[in-house]
């Protein structure tokens, strides 16, 4: 789960570099946080790759957790693209082959043409569980690589084509992270971060009551309840539910249970802020301003002291 993923500045629900901390916008799950990360806490606060490791489990932690050698120099993937095109011609049960081959086209930022390569290896392996990994990256990769495309587009010309064409990219984004969370939790029932990516998801395709549904598993989990709650009161706020979204809000923002990111604090926070004034809570929207005040002040002082 990474992201949602990485300018004019693009419309609001752009994928974003940014996390779910940062600002008071909601932030699409970035590819990376998608497939590398176990939680979706802002960047600065995310474990690292190894750490990740340790919310994985298997065969898929291999994957999300290893980091990938230096990239060779275009041309030399280049010659060993075309190498490996005429080879898997010649030797069409090399799975390595398909492999590597998949891997260059990602890592040209080609996702479309790694998508047929390991499209193609499948019907030749379909219990190959790696293959079937690096396949649905792919597919994640492309519908990004399009989401990304048409916000650019979309950036520059204001029409109703572009705009119909960006909605179009934005559900497809949607549906690709639904499916693929599905399918890996489904198969490994333990990778309980990605029913943060599910609900995330969920949330961007408007299915709000489908996202709490996923969520309401989590919440107990200390590690991932906070950025839980914190998409929970999103869901109910996109839903008009106010008050009870100043609820899921407020395990964000103010419990000492289970002290949320920093970062996450302020998101939930400004939420609460806006929330409040909305439904005419003038003493309440006074306490949680001062919270905000406190947590903005706190978060300057981490930056300094971190230069």
């Amino acid at each position: 789960m990474s992201s949602a993923t990485e300018g004019t500045s693009p419309p609001a629900t752009t994928p974003s570099q940014s996390g779910h901390g940062e600002g008071g916008r909601w932030k699409q799950v970035r590819f990376e946080e998608l497939s590398k990360t176990p939680i979706g806490l802002p960047p600065a606060e995310q474990p690292d790759a190894e750490q990740s490791g340790a919310e994985q489990s298997g065969a898929e932690q291999s994957r999300t957790t290893s980091k990938p050698a230096e990239a060779p120099h275009p041309k030399l993937r280049l010659e060993r693209r075309q190498q490996l095109e005429h080879h898997l011609k010649e030797s069409p049960t090399d799975l390595d082959g398909f492999m590597e081959l998949g891997r260059i086209y990602r890592a040209d930022n080609r996702p479309l043409e790694a998508k047929r390569i390991f499209e193609q290896a499948r019907q030749i392996f379909p219990e190959e569980q790696e293959l079937l990994w690096e396949y649905e990256e792919a597919v994640l990769a492309r519908s990004l690589q399009q989401y990304r495309e048409v916000s650019d587009l979309a950036a520059r010309l204001d029409t109703l084509e572009t705009e119909r064409e960006l909605k179009r990219s934005q559900n497809d984004w949607a549906r690709r992270r639904i499916e693929v969370c599905r399918a890996r939790l489904t198969r490994d029932p333990s990778l309980q971060h990605l029913k943060i990516a599910l609900a995330e998801a969920m949330y961007d395709a408007e299915m709000y009551e489908d996202s709490i549904a996923n969520l309401e598993q989590i919440l107990d989990q200390d590690e991932l309840s906070p950025i839980a709650y914190l998409i929970k009161g999103r869901c109910l706020l996109a839903s008009g539910n106010h008050l009870q979204a100043m609820v899921a809000l407020r395990a964000v923002a103010l419990r000492r249970a289970v002290v949320a990111p920093l970062k996450t604090r302020i998101v939930a926070l400004k939420l609460l802020c806006e929330t409040a004034e909305k439904v005419g809570v003038a003493l309440t929207l006074a306490k949680y301003k001062q919270h905000l005040a406190q947590a903005e002040r706190e978060l300057a002082q981490h930056i300094a002291s971190s230069k």
